[in-house]
């Protein structure tokens, strides 16, 4: 199988079965390195730019298109317009090639007629309209996030969801100090912790002997939000994978005790993977249901990763532009409500409780402390902060500080 149909098959499974890019591009085998470059650049720019593809060739057709045959048209649109090393002929060609026999001269002449076109500029009825036809986003979550943050706000989110996800690495200071890896050249530290890498981070030997981690800046940052000292005791609620984890060890120096949880086994094998490679022996990774257990055991922090909707990662995690549905926001906020309700209550007296999420709707993060602290006069909020993405070139992020009186 050559590199673009392999790309092809990824984008049928997450865009027609909803998969998801991001696991099914770690199965790959048997590719080069820049062959495996390749993949991800299709896959990825073609998810980020769904609906500005589709706008390209629509006007061109006359007849319904086959599911498929449309991730086929967005795929080599993306080429097309966006990778100019690959020449349009060998583009056509090789789509084609990858057409059922029926519709290959029907692939042909639409691509041929893009390519003559050139890009299409996007145009809507307002200035919002126009963004999400631009940088791909349903209108709803443009009218959610003009509605929380305002339009101007909502725009920029939306044109950084557009641009390549920057992978960060973050420093294991409990194998490795600053200095040491400063001497490396491919990395360049952004802050105290967290670097980029030239090259593929998951190749060196920094991040085989544990000493790196990948994690986005902005989920870097969560964990300092406790504020934990060796010897503390610590629950994480939704740990998996467990990076904000091990980095929460790290802070406490590896003395202590943290109790990380999460719903699937297969997910909790994450934790344990990690913490050993990271060289973590305080952490006891277990399955628990946030929601349904019963503990009665209280700790210094309560760290709530909460699951949400995802719209901080939409440049990350593109697909969530095509699956997510407003109506699934509100069975998120449940959750979360729930997560808050069963884990606040192990808050010790003088403890602090961290809640964060990885998505920008107010819904799911101020709203949902707000109503929190309504019913629990013995917390105050100390702080929250919202991460946009366009600030530091990031995930966007959520956080907020409750402290237990």
């Amino acid at each position: 199988m050559n590199p673009r149909e392999y790309a092809r098959n990824i984008l049928e499974e997450t865009v027609l079965n909803h998969g998801f890019a991001s696991l099914l591009l770690r199965k790959q085998s048997g590719f080069s390195t820049r062959d495996h470059a390749l993949i991800s650049e299709i896959v990825y720019g073609t998810l980020r730019s769904w609906t500005f593809l589709q706008y390209q060739w629509e006007d061109l057709v006359n007849t319904k298109v086959r599911p498929k045959t449309a991730v086929l048209l967005n795929m080599a649109v993306y080429q097309l317009l966006y990778m100019d090393r690959i020449p349009a002929y060998a583009v056509i060609s090789e789509s084609v090639d990858l057409a059922s026999k029926k519709e290959q001269k029907f692939v042909n002449a639409v691509l041929r007629k893009v390519s003559a076109r050139g890009m299409k500029q996007a145009h809507g009825d307002t200035p919002l309209e126009t963004a999400a036809l631009q940088y791909s986003h349903p209108l709803w979550i443009m009218n959610l996030w003009k509605a929380h943050y305002g339009e101007e706000t909502a725009i920029r989110i939306a044109e950084h969801d557009s641009t390549r996800a920057c992978v960060y690495g973050r420093i294991n200071t409990l194998k490795a100090k600053k200095e040491e890896l400063e001497q490396i050249p491919e990395v360049h530290f952004v802050n105290d912790i967290s670097f980029t890498y030239d090259g593929i981070l998951t190749d060196s030997d920094i991040f085989r002997e544990g000493k790196a981690v990948i994690q986005d800046i902005a989920s870097a940052m969560i964990p300092q939000y406790l504020d934990v000292m060796p010897g503390m005791s610590v629950l994480d609620v939704c740990a998996a994978p467990g990076t904000k984890t091990q980095e929460t060890a790290m802070f406490m120096q590896n003395q202590g005790k943290i109790l990380a949880g999460d719903l699937y086994e297969h997910r909790v094998k994450l934790i344990g993977s990690l913490m050993e490679r990271a060289g973590v022996s305080i952490v006891t990774a277990q399955v628990r249901d946030g929601i349904a257990c019963s503990d009665t055991d209280s700790y210094d922090r309560v760290l709530i990763d909460a699951p949400c909707s995802g719209l901080g990662d939409l440049r990350g995690k593109p697909e969530i532009r095509l699956h997510t549905k407003p109506e699934d926001l509100d069975e998120l906020v449940r959750t979360q409500k729930a997560l808050l309700e069963n884990n606040g209550r192990l808050v010790r007296p003088g403890g602090v409780l961290v809640y964060s999420t990885c998505t920008l709707n107010r819904k799911e993060n101020e709203g949902q402390i707000q109503n929190y602290l309504k019913g629990h006069p013995e917390f105050t909020l100390v702080k929250e902060k919202t991460f946009f993405p366009f600030e530091m070139n990031s995930d966007g992020f959520y956080a907020a500080v409750l402290a237990k009186k």
